[in-house]
């Protein structure tokens, strides 16, 4: 697949909606260069959407770019299928990544809702900058790390921004089991098909009554 694919809009990276279009000019306005676009995009979406995991996954506007940025919350896919379309409405190729991670830093409520501290389809984007493709995760938004106890992960641009495995306490945050590549678009039908087989209590109903944010390492 050519990079030029990784420019067009798709299902849920609706990178020509108007909102994500006028997001994206916004938050580059005072970018000068495709590095710097990214960065400020990274940021924008890392901290101007709320991290959430307590979605109704069954509503397939939990992955779809637009809907994440109308609600000004989402979870790891949302946030990273945001940024992909943010980046192509501002001429940066992108695609979006997922991996399986163990996420030792989590709540209570969340792990018995998992049934665990593993977590599948953990998603990233992954932006064409100068000629390569760099990694950069925008789900924990800054406030939520404040209160985790953690770094939030900074992008610069030209390296891979990825969880890091310890926290600033030397404690472990994030290991990743398993790559599961990159996608043009969010693949909805095989996430949804995993969610329902791995996260029955999850997926059971619209679990929109939570505060991951007070939660979080509860």
């Amino acid at each position: 697949m050519a990079d030029t694919d990784f420019l067009r809009p798709t299902l849920f990276i609706d990178s020509t909606d108007e909102s994500i279009q006028a997001f994206a000019k916004a938050s580059t306005a005072a970018a000068r260069g495709e590095k710097a676009r990214a960065m400020a995009l990274y940021g924008a979406v890392r901290d101007g959407v709320t991290y959430d995991p307590y979605l109704n996954y069954s509503d397939e506007n939990v992955f779809r770019a637009s809907a994440v940025l109308a609600a000004g919350r989402g979870f790891c896919v949302g946030k990273s299928a945001l940024l992909a379309a943010c980046a192509r409405a501002s001429g940066i190729p992108a695609r979006i990544g997922f991996a399986d991670v163990r996420n030792h830093l989590t709540s209570k409520r969340l792990r018995e809702l998992t049934g665990g501290d593993t977590f599948y389809w953990h998603s990233y984007t992954e932006l064409m900058i100068d000629g390569a493709w760099v990694k950069c995760t925008p789900a924990f938004d800054r406030v939520l790390c404040e209160r985790a106890g953690i770094a939030p992960l900074e992008f610069d641009g030209a390296t891979d921004s990825l969880f890091h495995p310890f926290d600033p306490a030397g404690r472990r945050h994030m290991e990743y089991l398993n790559d599961r590549g990159a996608y043009e678009d969010v693949p909805v039908s095989a996430i949804f098909a995993d969610f329902k087989r791995l996260y029955p209590r999850l997926m059971e109903a619209a679990r929109t009554d939570g505060n991951f944010r007070a939660e979080v390492n509860s």
